[in-house]
Formats: structure tokens, sequence, C-alpha cells
């Protein structure tokens, strides 16, 4: 254990690399399984799911489970790894596509094929609202891809725009366990979402939910979400069945907080005092960094909430609005770090890191990105500039401070910490 007084003397990418590596290793589902197995059907061992994690959990549970086993799960585009049993289609993220709704047909007709004696495993992580996609009757997939366009800009909570997909949906909301009905239903989840709510992660497809109508519609005044009117009529006849069955039992491998107590554990074996101020923060990226920022001044001022040398720990999924003038480069990690470093920029014993935990912050190939202010440190001259058009992206190439991972093949959300040596 390295001994807190040589603190100074670390390298400050390392420490933050081991940070975000420990938070990964602990969101993997290799050997999850094997504690909480369900009893053998007599008859079939249906695997179904979706999610950027999904590949990787259909292997976990090859590996603990054996054989029989059938099934099929739809992933990320680059997120497929090798399986013996279960089928994996790769489709689109975040916007849905064919790939995608051709997958999730076949594995609703799989679940409805499913018989008293089977037992239907499902597995899902995020990005299951996108991958999984079959929509409602009334509703295209030119619909479906419009209102996920619109909401992906419109700055709204994960809640709220699973909500939204969920209300247009032939298969979230439990439509995927009734389908199975009445087969035996197992999900494994790993959580992306704060507050760690199975109806909510993936959108739910095999936690059954009632829709709330008027909720729905309020979503969509709030964030300006235009939709067609055959959509608006399809709506109201879509609510989410109520009924609800009785042979489904859900199972939560991995969530934000098991990786920010892992990260903490990791912090405290190299002789730093970790805080974990939540796993569940959301918000305006840039605002969410104003308010860490102003924690990490009364720090290093007043010794106070916390004494230095410490990290702070934290998680959830924060939002970004695009701006008129969007150049639209980079997501809410960077965004986050860009606005905390202008926050922070006159502290030199300041570091800190901001990364997507499935590898991928927005739309670009980083998961995110890291600072510190050493005399190395040599980004563009106007950083005000990059993050008034959502360029974080951009900036953090440009002075060579990107974390790129490729795809982790888990994803329990934001990750951030900060150092204060």
């Amino acid at each position: 254990m390295l001994a807190k007084e040589t603190i100074g003397d670390l390298d400050a990418e390392q420490v933050l690399r081991r940070l975000f590596d420990a938070a990964l290793d602990a969101a993997l589902p290799d050997e999850k399984f094997d504690a909480i197995l369900p009893a053998r059907p007599k008859g079939r061992t249906i695997v179904l799911g979706a999610g950027k994690a999904s590949a990787r959990m259909a292997r976990a549970f090859e590996d603990a489970w054996g054989e029989p086993l059938e099934g099929l799960i739809v992933t990320r585009y680059g997120h497929a790894v090798e399986t013996r049993h279960v089928k994996v289609v790769e489709a689109a993220h975040p916007v849905p596509d064919e790939a995608g709704l051709k997958a999730t047909r076949e594995i609703v007709e799989m679940a409805r094929g499913a018989g008293p004696n089977d037992l239907v495993v499902v597995l899902i992580s995020g990005g299951a609202s996108s991958l999984l996609t079959m929509p409602a009757n009334g509703i295209s997939l030119a619909d479906k891809q419009n209102i996920t366009r619109q909401l992906l800009r419109s700055g709204a909570p994960i809640g709220a725009m699973n909500a939204v997909r969920k209300a247009f949906s032939a298969v979230k909301g439990g439509k995927l366990a009734l389908a199975a009905a009445p087969a035996k239903v197992v999900t494994y989840i790993i959580s992306d979402v704060p507050g760690d709510d199975p109806a909510t992660v993936g959108s739910g497809p095999s936690i059954v939910t009632g829709a709330d109508l008027d909720d729905v519609q309020a979503i969509l005044r709030r964030f300006r979400i235009d939709i067609p009117e055959h959509a608006a009529q399809s709506l109201v006849a879509n609510s989410a069945p109520e009924a609800e069955t009785d042979r489904n039992t859900v199972h939560m491998i991995a969530t934000p907080r098991m990786s920010l107590d892992a990260a903490r554990r990791e912090a405290e074996a190299m002789g730093i005092a970790a805080v974990i101020l939540g796993d569940a923060i959301e918000g305006e990226a840039r605002e969410v960094a104003v308010a860490m920022a102003g924690i990490v001044r009364s720090i290093i001022q007043y010794n106070t909430p916390f004494a230095p040398p410490c990290v702070l720990l934290s998680g959830g999924e924060t939002t970004v609005t695009l701006r008129p003038e969007a150049v639209g480069r980079g997501g809410r990690n960077t965004e986050f770090l860009l606005a905390l470093y202008l926050a922070l920029k006159p502290y030199s014993q300041v570091a800190a890191i901001a990364c997507d935990t499935d590898g991928i912050d927005g739309t670009e190939e980083n998961a995110g990105a890291w600072f510190d202010f050493s005399s190395d440190f040599s980004g563009p001259s106007d950083p005000a500039a990059y993050l008034d058009r959502n360029d974080a992206y951009t900036f953090f190439r440009a002075a060579k401070r990107l974390v790129v991972t490729g795809p982790t093949y888990t994803n329990v959300n934001d990750f951030r910490a900060i150092l204060v040596r």
C-alpha cells in the first residue's frame, strides 16, 4: 500500500486509469451467474436478450450453465463476442435499424414458442432500448428512428427517454415476458440507469409495467418531441398490459454502485482516501461539473468537506442539450470534463477522468477523456469556445487526453473521478 505522504509523486494518468479499470472489471458479467442460476427445467433453456453487454453476458451464462442451451441476443455493432450456443446479432445504436428490427422479431417468435416446461433466460444491459426494437401497431421503423433522434438531441434524462420508447414499442414494458408465458422467465440485468430500476434498464422488456399515457404525453410536450398524428393515435392504443406474470425472477448482476465501490477500494489500495458522491447523478453535464468544481475548491481552500489527498467518485447519467451552433463531437462525459476543466483551471493539484463504461462517449471512438494541469498539457487556447459548440471531443483530442478502450462489453453508465492532491 502506497503511503499517503508520497501521493504528490504519483502519475495522475496512471491513478485515474487504474480507478477506471477497476470500475470496468467490477461491471463485467464473467463469473457473476454461478451463485444465482435457476433450477434446470424439464424442457428447453432459451436465452434471449439485448444490450451492449449482452453478448458477453450470453457467453458468461453459457460458461456457468453448460448444455443444453439455445437462443438469440442482439448487441451493438462491434460488440459481439464468440458464443457456443446462443446466436449473436449486431445492430445499430443509439438509433435503431433494420437489423435490430429483424433480430427482435426473431427473439419475440422464440419467446412465443416457449412452453410451460421451458426456461426463458433474458439478458438485458444498457443499449437494449435501441437494439431491441419492434414498433407498436401503427408505428414504422422510420417513426421510431425520428423520435429517437429528437430524444437524443433534447437533453431528456434516460428515464424519460425510456418511458417514451416503451410507449411506442411492441416488445418493451414487459411484452417480451408476456410473449414467453407460460414459461418461467429469469432476467439478469447490468444496470446503466440511475436508481437501478429493472423496469427502466433497456425499457424493461421482461418487466411488466403499465403505461401512464399522461406522463408520456407530458414528456413529449416538455422536450418538444414532434410526433405525427398516426403515432399519437398509436400511443393511445398501445398502453402496456397490466397483467403480470408470476413466473419471473430478476437478478441485478452489475450496477454503477458496484463499480464505484471497486474504484474506491482501488484508490484506498493506493493510499488515497475515496468518497463516493453518488451513483445516480443526473442533470445537464456542464451544470453537474460546476457543482462538483465547487466541492473541489472547498477541499483545496478549507479542507472541507474532505481533506486532500482524496478522490471524488461519482456515477449516473448526465445529459447534453445540443445548442443551435453545436458541432456535436463528443458526449456527456467529455462535455462534463471540459466544463470541469474550465471551472478548475487555476488549481494545479487537480486531475480528473470522465468516461462512459461502455467504451463509447457520444458518437466518437473514445470512452471519454482525462486532464491534469501538468506542464505538458497543451490543449487549444480557447476551451470555452469548444464547450459553447458542444465540441469537447475535438478539444481533448488536440490535448492528447482522450481515453480510448474499444468495446468494454459492459455498461454501468458514467464514471467520474476527480483527484485532489
